[in-house]
């Protein structure tokens, strides 16, 4: 599994400074909770819903959850307001709309029955998630 630097995107200026560190706030707060699998894409270009997507795994609904509510909490906390919460009650997968970030948080064998990456990212391979600079430009 990458380490947390692997993971991320270094911002280019094109992205407004607030997405910025509201992604980098998720991400960190993902890695606080021991996510697994934690996939960073952007959807520049791509989507007018937002300016980037971040999918990530818990081992299990336990923790799926607790996922869900530290980065509900950490982005209230930090004065990007409230987010919007889909699944939080059955906890296979939860959607977090932050804004300008949204992020899917999964159970394993949910994830890879719904493979987002594969639809977000048509050339997918695990090591162009984790590390974006290798994917092609759109």
């Amino acid at each position: 599994m990458p380490t947390s630097q692997e993971s991320k995107n270094i911002p280019s200026s094109s992205e407004p400074s607030s997405t910025v560190s509201l992604k980098e706030l998720i991400l960190s707060a993902l890695e606080d909770k021991k996510a697994e699998e934690i996939t960073e894409i952007s959807l520049h270009g791509k989507s007018s819903i937002a300016d980037s997507m971040i999918i990530a795994s818990g081992r299990s609904s336990r923790q799926v959850a607790s996922l869900a509510d530290h980065v509900i909490q950490t982005v209230k906390d930090n004065g990007f307001g409230s987010c919007k919460v889909e699944g939080l009650e059955k906890a296979d997968w939860v959607l977090i709309d932050a804004g300008d970030v949204i992020v899917h948080l999964f159970r394993p064998e949910v994830r890879a029955f719904y493979n987002l990456e594969k639809m977000w990212m048509p050339d997918f391979t695990p090591d162009k998630a984790n590390h974006p600079e290798m994917a092609p430009e759109a």
